[in-house]
């Protein structure tokens, strides 16, 4: 491991006792413990780089004092343009910013614009209220507009600061206000959520030190058979699997120590967003408890869903929440196609500029176009025991796309992706575009074209009904 990853691995580590006792604060307490304890750990691993974020904030504090109303667009372009130039400070003979600055960038932008669209939607509904004079039927909406203290404080907390998951300023307060967390469910769920850990641990430490990535930048694996170098990618995305699952589950274990993110099941929260649905406790029943607001991976619906936009919803998913919540309902198209293209350009910009992540991205439009017009066009045409193979077959296609798709994310230059993908031949680019042409052969018109974009669009729409255990068809 390297040692950006030690340091990683012991704040999480820490940070999972500490929650606990982050039970006993009162909320006072525990909002200013959760800001010092989180900026100290921003100042100790970023240093300097601190006031990165430290602008961020302030900048959308200023947007949203001048006009809540635009808030959500000035954002989203204050975040996203301070994200460019945060990437780039050392054009402006500014010293590159650590990898912690980064990750704290990162999720702070994810922060900075859905505090906009909550402050944005919390007027709104106040000014619906004083028209109706009635009380308004929002779910999960702030009940005053926050002070820079709160948004300083929202934005430091401490808990996923470097990591995640994702949470709203509203799960926030809920946290802060929790009447009595010492009783809510704390260890249980989270040695549940532990318990895999040193196995994802082990196996990344293992299967990596086998196949090293660096490898593949090497003349010699182009001297290996074409099998070989298939398989390859297969085991670097079992790697980056088992790294983001051993992070992602200890993350959410810190979470769950400090009962961040913990409502009734009553509530039907959702990852990211929270509860779903209005709920009020009953003093006189036992409630039960989940912690799904802030579930970030589902490990096994990640591995063995079928579909390639199945497993975008299991995995990282408090931001697919976010993605679809403020980029996908807000593209400049109509097609749903389009539409999931822009959101994965935007997820690609996210993450950082390295032209391997457009090309993975890019890539995943392509797949689900391949995969919605073979099952238009030759599922729905088969029996019970034709589709049960034809699942098989599409789960180990979907594997092998996000293997293929993962290598980009993890060479990240241009060169190195194109080096690797032509050595395999663009394998499972071809597979796609074959799917899509046999597929528009097979399906026998416009007319069963027109009704398979609309199943796809309907598909696309469905991609935000994300809940742990969740059907899917």
């Amino acid at each position: 491991m390297s040692p950006d990853e030690l340091v990683y691995l012991g704040i999480l580590a820490v940070s999972i006792p500490v929650g606990f006792l982050f039970r006993y604060l009162s909320p006072p307490v525990k909002q200013g413990a959760a800001l010092l304890l989180g900026l100290s750990v921003a100042i100790i691993t970023c240093q300097i780089h601190t006031l990165h974020s430290l602008v961020t904030v302030i900048g959308t504090w200023i947007i949203i004092k001048i006009s809540w109303r635009h808030a959500p667009a000035l954002s989203l372009a204050w975040s996203f343009l301070y994200l460019l130039f945060f990437r780039l400070v050392t054009w402006f003979g500014l010293p590159p910013p650590t990898p912690f600055a980064n990750a704290i960038q990162l999720l702070l932008t994810l922060k900075m614009v859905s505090l906009a669209n909550e402050v944005n939607s919390f007027h709104m509904e106040k000014k619906k209220d004083v028209s109706s004079f009635a009380k308004s039927p929002v779910i999960g909406g702030l009940s005053s507009e926050p002070s820079l203290y709160n948004i300083l404080s929202y934005s430091y907390c401490y808990a996923g600061i470097m990591t995640g998951p994702f949470f709203r300023f509203q799960t926030f307060v809920d946290w802060l206000r929790q009447p009595s967390p010492q009783t809510l469910p704390g260890w249980v769920p989270c040695l549940q959520r532990l318990k895999f850990v040193p196995v994802y641990g082990a196996l990344f430490i293992a299967v990596n030190s086998v196949f090293p990535l660096s490898y593949v930048r090497t003349d010699e694996f182009l001297d290996e058979n074409f099998f070989f170098r298939c398989f390859y990618m297969i085991a670097v995305f079992f790697v980056f699997r088992m790294r983001f699952y051993a992070a992602w589950c200890g993350a959410e274990a810190g979470f769950i120590s400090a009962g961040l993110g913990c409502y009734p099941e009553k509530a039907l929260s959702k990852p990211g967003g929270g509860p779903t649905v209005n709920y009020s406790p009953d003093p006189s029943a036992e409630e039960t408890y989940d912690f799904k607001t802030i579930q970030n991976i589902d490990c096994y619906n990640t591995d063995f869903c079928v579909k390639v936009r199945h497993g975008m919803r299991y995995w990282n998913m408090t931001v697919q929440w976010w993605l679809h919540h403020y980029i996908y309902p807000n593209a400049p198209f109509r097609a749903y196609a389009l539409r999931a293209g822009w959101t994965m350009f935007i997820s690609a910009y996210w993450h950082g500029l390295h032209v391997g992540y457009y090309l993975s991205f890019l890539t995943i439009p392509l797949c689900i176009a391949a995969e919605s017009a073979m099952e238009s066009s030759v599922r729905a045409k088969l029996g019970p025991f034709g589709q049960n193979i034809f699942d098989w077959v599409h789960w180990f296609l979907k594997m092998r796309a996000y293997d293929y798709m993962c290598m980009g994310f993890v060479l990240l230059k241009a060169s190195d992706t194109i080096h690797y993908w032509t050595s395999i031949y663009f394998v499972m680019h071809i597979i796609a575009v074959a799917c899509i042409i046999i597929g528009r052969v097979l399906k026998g018109g416009k007319k069963e074209g027109r009704r398979a974009d609309k199943e796809e669009k309907k598909e696309g729409e469905k991609i935000e009904n994300v809940t742990t255990g969740e059907k899917t068809d």
